[in-house]
């Protein structure tokens, strides 16, 4: 299974006078070993051909490429170092992340808190994210 979200417009968070974002998640199948760290390399390379420029946390960026999740051979891949932390340590606590998973991978449960994506989604219903 792979796939593309829908596009979702949500308000910067943490809260900000930043216009508002375009989120969404793909959902990708590789074959063989994947190292995260050489992944998320990988991803800031393809942020900085973009534009992408990293100042000061949380600023307003062109591109902004995470890993959310990995699963490998045995199961969820659960890193608390070094980067990427899997899973995301926030993802869990934004609709930008959760409501576009939600899409691709309606079944998908967080490794570590044991809880599905639309269980998760109820706890930040409080956020602005809608389909584009």
């Amino acid at each position: 299974m792979a796939g593309l979200s829908r596009w979702f417009i949500s308000s910067p968070v943490p809260a900000s006078d930043q216009p508002p974002y375009v989120n969404g998640v793909t959902l990708v199948i590789f074959q063989g070993a994947v190292d995260p760290a050489a992944l998320l390399f990988q991803l800031m390379a393809i942020e900085a051909a973009c534009g992408r420029q990293r100042s000061v946390p949380n600023a307003a960026r062109t591109l902004d490429l995470d890993l959310i999740a990995m699963e490998g051979p045995d199961g969820p891949v659960i890193r608390s170092a070094p980067d990427p932390i899997l899973p995301h340590p926030r993802a869990h606590l934004r609709a930008f992340v959760l409501a576009p998973l939600a899409d691709v991978a309606p079944d998908w449960r967080h490794p570590v808190l044991g809880r599905d994506v639309k269980d998760l989604l109820k706890d930040v219903a409080d956020q602005d994210v809608r389909p584009l």
